[in-house]
């Protein structure tokens, strides 16, 4: 889909957003730019604000191949930096972690993280006969590396396996992670 028929296709939705009490479009699970742009667009026009989620594969770049750099920095160009905030969604931390780099502009405008519990490709996810859970207390631990690295991000969640033991396990961190930054201060 191009960005304009994205923008098309997605309009009628976030216009119905518009009509009520909603206040922020998010678009979760993204995996190329095109489809993105159009979002924003279409939430652009209508005033809507807007947060764009990419998934990333394990070499931590979109499925297209493109980095999540370049998404980004595309995204926030070709659209004024309309997005609140971007996040990053389907996709276990060790998948993404090594590409972010702490301090450049496009890192800080991640804002949110929806992590897979499992280390598993998305192909070998599809292919599973089996729910992989992965490690609860790791995925938590995985999430200290990402604040270090992300210093905006304010949305915390799970995506495929997670459950309760999962988001126990990323609260804790997150609450050890705010302690040791404020006893640092």
């Amino acid at each position: 889909m191009s960005a304009q028929e994205a923008e098309k296709y997605h309009s009628v939705q976030i216009n119905t957003f518009k009509q009520t009490e909603a206040d922020l479009v998010t678009a979760i699970t993204m995996n190329y730019v095109e489809e993105a742009l159009g979002i924003v667009q279409a939430a652009k026009s209508f005033g809507m604000p807007v947060v764009i989620s990419f998934t990333v594969e394990t070499d931590g770049k979109l499925p297209t191949g493109q980095t999540l750099k370049d998404a980004i920095e595309q995204v926030d160009k070709e659209t004024g930096n309309y997005p609140a905030y971007y996040m990053i969604n389907c996709a276990h931390p060790s998948h993404f972690a090594d590409v972010l780099a702490s301090g450049e502009v496009w890192a800080e405008r991640i804002g949110g993280i929806r992590a897979n519990a499992s280390k598993k490709s998305h192909a070998e996810l599809d292919f599973s006969v089996a729910l992989d859970e992965g490690n609860p207390a790791e995925l938590g631990q995985d999430y200290i590396v990402l604040f270090d690295k992300l210093k905006n991000l304010t949305v915390l969640g799970g995506c495929c396996g997670t459950d309760a033991r999962h988001i126990a396990e990323i609260c804790k961190s997150a609450l050890q992670h705010r302690n040791q930054v404020s006893l640092s201060v």
